[in-house]
């Protein structure tokens, strides 16, 4: 009967010192020998920790200037809505109208600030923005065309109330037609983007979502900011209703 092999392992002598007690330790690889797995593919090499870094400070920067945009526009679709509520009885609340006007100033280039932010990145060439890639065309389009008519439409207001009185007409015009044009635009715009602005508007707030991006503190107290700011405003252009109340020039 033939003998089965023996499992364990086979003592080798030193070829150069033969007395010596054998050893089973195997000779170092030679020069130039690298080790290869199963599937003969290269050891894997270390990782590059800078760059990991980098590319997890991307990737939250890409998140928090989305989680800024949402919350920004959440608070804005609430102040807009007021602002409307305003337009239907415009002589007895124009000073309201007037107040949450100012108020929208800074939230309003808060939002463009964001949202211009991602597109100079996109376009740039930042590989986490292009991976997050564009929004759809449509909106992309309609992009510019809200800001000049919300530019517009906040201008043409503020002059309303501190610019020359022989202006007032042509300026109550362009608000007014400059006004329908926003309106309908950006209701597309709102309508294009809400499920977005549901989804990041309040990562922020929650415990368990506020922490998988740093910043979010930052991102809320700018916000805050944004909106005390609003206030000062308001406070400082409420008066010059005064003038308007006086010669009639509404409604």
């Amino acid at each position: 009967m033939k003998r089965p092999p023996d499992p364990r392992p086979r003592l080798v002598a030193s070829s150069s010192h033969p007395g010596l007690a054998p050893r089973t330790r195997p000779a170092p690889p030679p020069v130039g020998f690298r080790y290869y797995d199963l599937g003969n593919a290269p050891a894997e090499q270390p990782r590059d920790l800078a760059s990991e870094r980098r590319s997890r400070r991307e990737r939250e920067g890409v998140e928090g200037n989305a989680r800024l945009t949402g919350s920004t526009a959440a608070l804005l679709v609430v102040l807009l809505a007021a602002e409307g509520v305003t337009i239907l009885q415009i002589r007895p609340m124009l000073s309201a109208h007037v107040f949450i006007g100012m108020l929208l100033v800074p939230p309003v280039l808060l939002k463009m600030g964001s949202t211009m932010w991602r597109f100079a990145r996109y376009y740039r060439g930042a590989p986490e923005y292009r991976r997050k890639g564009p929004p759809p065309a449509l909106l992309r389009l309609l992009g510019p065309v809200v800001v000049v008519l919300t530019v517009v439409v906040f201008a043409s207001g503020i002059l309303l109330l501190l610019g020359p009185v022989s202006m007032r007409s042509q300026l109550l015009f362009l608000h007014k037609a400059s006004f329908v044009l926003w309106l309908g635009a950006l209701a597309v715009h709102v309508l294009g983007h809400i499920v977005d602005t549901a989804r990041l508007a309040p990562r922020d707030l929650y415990y368990r979502t506020r922490r998988q991006v740093r910043g979010a503190g930052v991102r809320q107290w700018t916000i805050a900011t944004s909106l005390v700011l609003g206030v000062l405003l308001g406070i400082v252009v409420v008066p010059h209703v005064g003038s308007w109340v006086f010669v009639g020039k509404i409604g």
